[in-house]
């Protein structure tokens, strides 16, 4: 069996360079990595990460802790496991997905935590390995997520100037970071035009944004948009308005938040506020490794670019 000396032979370099191609290629030209790679290819070498793990006290395990139903944000978990997987694929680490009662089952590196709420802090607080969340926080925290206030600035000053005055905002009934920005982003967009803005909250459910939204339509009068904090929420409205037998976007237009496949399969298509998901998972695991390899150092914040798609639910013709 090949081993690293055999591949610093056959490459010609170090047994230095071999291992730092093997574990950290990005401190690594590719012009060596090529040549470690090509030496490893032909000698069949296959770096033992088991053994590489015992020697650094290492699990080779990172846990992705989910805190909320996992229902209501289908399919949008997909695309972060996909980001996550792919990005720990890449440093030789393996996903463990891991409920609250779950978490302490097996030892792991470190722990990607997403659905958190304020009463989950006391929770998270006890655990002493490193820890990144998904989803912004006010405690203290490292983070990923994307600039929920720009989000909804951005639908809403659409539908200002597409020529929409009354806007209501459909918003999650939550008192967290995320719903809070994303409110505060369309009221600042409304402020800039004198514009009053009313909000509706709700669960983030088609069927219960469909109630409430029917309650108001049949009791209010006016050309209204909706700007919805979820996809979800957007698809109940725009049952809601077709309920009454009323058209989308001719009557009243739609827009919603996240752009992950419920957005597409809606009719008529959701004008949305795409978060790069699966980029933001990404990142989640890239954050986390290096709080691994820090000793646990904070990382801080990492905020991701929204962008506007605009589709049937606010114009005539898709654009």
């Amino acid at each position: 069996m090949a081993t690293l000396t055999d591949v610093a032979k056959k490459a010609n370099v170090s047994k230095m360079t071999v291992s730092r191609v093997i574990n950290h290629p990005e401190q690594v030209t590719d012009e060596l990595k090529q040549l470690v790679y090509k030496a490893m290819k032909e000698l069949n070498y296959v770096p033992n990460y088991a053994a590489r793990a015992l020697v650094n006290n290492r699990t080779q395990v990172i846990k992705l802790l989910i805190l909320e139903e996992m229902d209501t944000v289908e399919p949008y978990y997909m695309n972060l496991l996909t980001g996550i997987s792919r990005e720990l694929d890449k440093n030789h680490y393996s996903l463990q997905l891991v409920t609250r009662t779950s978490l302490n089952i097996g030892k792991c590196d470190g722990i990607i935590v997403t659905g958190m709420r304020e009463k989950d802090y006391a929770f998270i607080d006890q655990i002493d390995i490193p820890v990144v969340l998904f989803g912004e926080n006010i405690h203290g925290y490292d983070f990923v997520d994307v600039d929920n206030k720009k989000g909804t600035y951005l639908s809403t000053r659409h539908l200002l100037d597409i020529g929409y005055k009354q806007l209501i905002f459909i918003g999650i009934d939550e008192e967290e970071p995320f719903e809070k920005l994303r409110e505060i982003g369309y009221l600042e967009a409304m402020t800039e035009e004198r514009l009053e803005g009313k909000a509706i909250k709700t669960k983030n459910s088609s069927r219960e944004a469909e109630k409430k939204v029917l309650e108001f339509l049949k009791s209010e009068d006016g050309r209204f948009g909706f700007v919805c904090a979820s996809d979800r929420i957007a698809m109940g409205v725009i049952r809601a308005i077709q309920q009454l037998g009323k058209k989308v976007p001719e009557d009243f237009v739609v827009t919603g938040f996240d752009g992950v496949f419920l957005d597409r399969i809606s009719s008529p298509k959701i004008t949305t506020i795409r978060q790069p998901v699966m980029e933001m998972g990404e990142a989640c695991a890239r954050v986390l490794l290096k709080k691994v390899d820090e000793s646990n150092k904070k990382q801080g914040k990492h905020i991701f670019e929204p962008k506007l798609i605009i589709r049937e639910s606010s114009v005539l013709e898709e654009l």
